[in-house]
């Protein structure tokens, strides 16, 4: 088992701990952060929020972290789990897992684990220097709560040279190899590379008393970077959305656009557009200039008229669109609005329309809580032969990661259907669309699951090349 934990913030104080109780009475006590740090303003506010997160477990919550780890060792047979635990050392939100990491420590043996702490290494303007000292705090405060770690990645903007490393290995109580300097890259899938010439995965072996099967072959993955790094013919994407002030929120639809752009010879230049500016009628020019255009996910109703201005200039100018969880909803919304009255919409934002072509399931309506209504994971998806979704994937089934509520109204479905949207993907039973499409349409696609969640560097998702395939001909780059 590998372990890898975020770095502390740089700004440190002492702080007061007070203890944090689970249900369980037979839980230890476990040291916490000072609430004012935490956002907590209380010991009582601390407890209550472990007692919400560990809410419907049979057991306490240490030992239910313990168990879904194993779970993934009988589940897949792998021989290496990795686990990360984001977040900073010393926030409440992570104290949990970090204490079921070290008991895991004592119940699979201690050559089978190991714990990789990623740290930052500020650098001081006025000084032009590296300082290692928030890296010593951060690992004290890590080994306050009985971890120790093995390896310590050193994050830096500058280079790291030898005796920033010897200092870090001597003062935090590790071995020279453990230091690995991680100083920030260009390309993001570098990283590997970088972590390969660094010596962590012979280091990673050797701790772990394994021994190498076959050495690695990263032909591929330098073709890749090389691809990554070599001038293309660049076309415009306007991405959608509510949350663009941070693009990050999308990072995963992000680098599922640039994993297609890399196979067909792109560089994807996406044009980030508020959908609530587009509401006070601004941000139009962005959606004029694309070449296509991309609605993700989402949730509540703020910016949603914005995202179906989107949708509606890309149905009528011919413009390809690909839509994704809450984009796929707001299409057939779009399309219903078209061919079934102005007042369609989804309960979701409107409960009281008179045309909810996107609605709760009636089995989901009686429920309360509403995590209880969503569905999530992975779910099979069977695909209509002949379709634009079947023959982007080349498969009859497939199956793909969901984080919903809402589902498309059966009801409508026929009187749809009728008017020219195609539902190209349903849930075996037929019961559920997965993914509608326009059949008038050069292409119009959206999915109810999200696609980004499956695209890889070196392959990516089908979906998302069949769209920037459109993209890239309705720009003229083909």
């Amino acid at each position: 088992m590998i372990a890898v934990m975020e770095p502390r913030r740089a700004t440190l104080r002492v702080q007061r701990r007070f203890p944090c109780p689970s249900s369980s009475k037979n839980s230890r006590a476990k040291p916490s952060p000072s609430p004012r740090r935490s956002g907590f303003n209380s010991p009582r506010s601390c407890w209550l929020s472990c007692r919400k997160l560990t809410q419907g477990w049979k057991q306490p919550w240490d030992e239910e972290i313990k168990r879904r780890i194993a779970q993934v060792e009988r589940a897949t047979n792998a021989e290496i789990i990795l686990i990360e635990v984001g977040g900073t050392v010393g926030d409440i939100e992570s104290l949990p897992f970090l204490e079921a990491l070290r008991q895991m420590r004592s119940d699979v043996g201690r050559e089978n684990t190991l714990y990789i702490h990623v740290t930052w290494l500020p650098y001081i303007g006025a000084t032009s220097e590296l300082k290692t000292k928030p890296t010593q705090h951060s690992v004290r405060e890590l080994r306050s709560i009985g971890i120790s770690p093995d390896v310590i990645v050193a994050r830096s903007d500058h280079p790291v040279d030898d005796d920033l490393c010897e200092k870090i290995a001597l003062f935090c109580d590790v071995e020279r190899q453990a230091v690995v300097p991680m100083v920030t890259t260009p390309y993001l899938y570098e990283v590997p590379l970088l972590l390969e010439k660094a010596g962590i995965g012979d280091y990673l072996l050797k701790r772990l008393g394994l021994e190498a099967r076959r050495q690695p072959d990263w032909s591929d993955w330098e073709n890749l970077l090389e691809r990554v790094r070599s001038p293309k013919p660049s076309v415009k994407v306007a991405l959608v959305g509510k949350y663009v002030e941070l693009h990050d929120a999308y990072m995963s639809v992000r680098e599922a656009l640039k994993h297609a752009g890399l196979a067909l010879g792109v560089e994807v230049d996406i044009a980030w557009v508020h959908s609530a500016e587009l509401e006070k009628g601004r941000g139009m020019d962005a959606i004029k200039n694309a070449a296509g255009i991309l609605v993700p996910g989402g949730f509540g109703s703020r910016g949603i008229e914005g995202k179906l201005q989107a949708i509606r200039y890309a149905r009528e100018n011919r413009v390809p669109f690909f839509g994704l969880c809450l984009g796929m909803q707001l299409m057939v919304v779009d399309f219903a609005r078209q061919c079934l009255g102005d007042d369609a919409n989804s309960t979701e934002f409107d409960r009281s329309t008179s045309l909810p072509v996107i609605d709760l399931m009636p089995d989901q309506r009686s429920i309360a809580d509403m995590g209880g209504t969503m569905r999530l994971g992975l779910y099979p998806c069977r695909l209509v032969p002949g379709s634009r979704a079947a023959n982007a994937y080349g498969v009859n089934e497939v199956q793909e990661r969901h984080r919903h509520r809402f589902e498309l109204n059966n009801t409508y479905r026929e009187v749809l259907q009728k008017h020219g949207m195609c539902f190209s993907g349903v849930s075996p039973d037929g019961r559920l669309v997965e993914i509608a499409e326009l059949v008038d349409h050069p292409f119009m696609l959206a999915t109810q699951f999200h696609p980004e969640f499956l695209s890889r560097p070196n392959r990516p998702h089908p979906l998302f090349l069949a769209f920037l395939q459109a993209v890239k001909e309705k720009a003229g780059q083909v």
